[in-house]
């Protein structure tokens, strides 16, 4: 599906932008601070209904402003769609072709043929940072995978508040009814992580080879439950084996008012050669890592959906070195997928720049097109 027209209003620093993208590279170039990497958060919004890094909604709408609103026209398989969503004091309002959408089925029929990647610098960080960035990770790029994940992660995290709150001051009649939608939502996201990490690991050990060449040590990743909750068995019995774990930490749980087993406790495991890549891997193999896991979720989607998803590439040239920024743009140039690329120096991505190319130049939080 191609993005084919992009309209925002009163997002972050952008008060009115209108834009024609190209079918395969758009370019955003400008200085920090100006509103490019603003603009990729505009367009992940758009298709995730999720903010790229705001905490609150609220933090998305311009200063002085009472709405934003993003709305594209995507072009796929059935024709001409449009979607947008608007942010107000009550929260989002998502829309398919002006009406207005609620939950279930017709947000499937929102997402139908929406797939979106991103890359940021802070990506790179991903293995040797903590464990929260690494679950949002796999978050995101199961909601890409199943749009079901963005509901089921929303009940998991209901049922969670509501256990802890009963593990302070409910009796054990409150937490023990608490329990049971913990544990089914927990094993429905147990499951969905489990699925995804075994349908990216092949595609990392490939792309990891790739980037780095015959003698680098093979990359793995696995999925580490908490609490000792074994994730390989049908979803039935991951839901009792989490039940147990909960069971057995009860007491540990009422005397800290939190819930110690489950998803949110989880951790992705980055491996080079059998070892931890964020204890044995250098920089640049953190990084290459990195670099596959992007190109393996990519490759994943392409395989899932039948064509690659949209991708929103924020300033990454910058952060890798030449080798590894030469292998990205050689992959972007050869891969059938339409890309959004914020730089600072137009230099460092013209390698991936073809004929049909645009640019546009971000000041202000004003965008203007540039002569390619």
């Amino acid at each position: 599906m191609k993005l084919l027209s992009l309209h925002v209003q009163d997002f972050r620093n952008l008060a009115a932008v209108e834009l024609a993208p190209s079918p395969r590279a758009t370019v955003l170039l400008g200085e920090n601070g100006q509103g490019k990497t603003n603009l990729l958060e505009a367009i992940y919004f758009l298709t995730t209904l999720k903010p790229l890094r705001a905490v609150r909604l609220a933090e998305l709408v311009r200063f002085g402003a009472a709405d934003a609103a993003v709305a594209g026209d995507f072009e796929g398989p059935g024709g001409v769609r449009r979607v947008a969503v608007q942010v107000a004091a009550g929260g989002r309002t998502a829309s398919l072709d002006g009406k207005a959408l609620g939950s279930g089925a017709r947000l499937d029929d929102y997402f139908e043929g929406l797939a979106s990647v991103c890359f940021s610098p802070d990506d790179l960080l991903l293995v040797k940072a903590g464990p929260d960035g690494r679950r949002r990770f796999l978050d995101r790029a199961a909601f890409n995978r199943w749009p079901a994940v963005l509901g089921e992660a929303r009940e998991y995290v209901r049922a969670l508040r509501a256990r802890n709150a009963a593990l302070r001051s409910g009796t054990a009649e409150v937490e023990a009814s608490f329990r049971e939608p913990l544990v089914r939502a927990g094993a429905r996201l147990l499951v969905r992580r489990r699925d995804l990490v075994a349908e990216l690991a092949p595609r990392l050990r490939a792309a990891f080879a790739e980037i780095s060449g015959p003698a680098a040590p093979e990359a793995d990743l696995a999925y580490r439950a908490a609490g000792g909750v074994e994730v390989g068995h049908p979803e039935a019995e991951v839901a009792a084996r989490l039940a147990r774990a909960l069971e057995t930490r009860l007491e540990r749980d009422r005397e800290k008012g939190f819930t110690s087993a489950g998803p949110h406790m989880d951790d992705l495991v980055l491996a080079l050669g059998g070892k931890g890549a964020r204890l044995y891997g250098s920089q640049g193999q953190q990084r290459a890592l990195v670099l596959a896991l992007k190109i393996a979720e990519i490759e994943n989607l392409r395989a899932a959906l039948g064509r690659p998803p949209l991708l929103l590439l924020d300033d990454v040239s910058s952060e890798l070195d030449p080798a590894k920024n030469r292998f990205l743009l050689g992959y972007l140039a050869a891969l059938p997928a339409q890309a959004f690329l914020t730089t600072t120096d137009r230099r460092l991505i013209e390698p991936a720049a073809g004929p049909d190319t645009a640019f546009y130049e971000v000041r202000s939080g004003v965008v203007s097109p540039l002569v390619s």
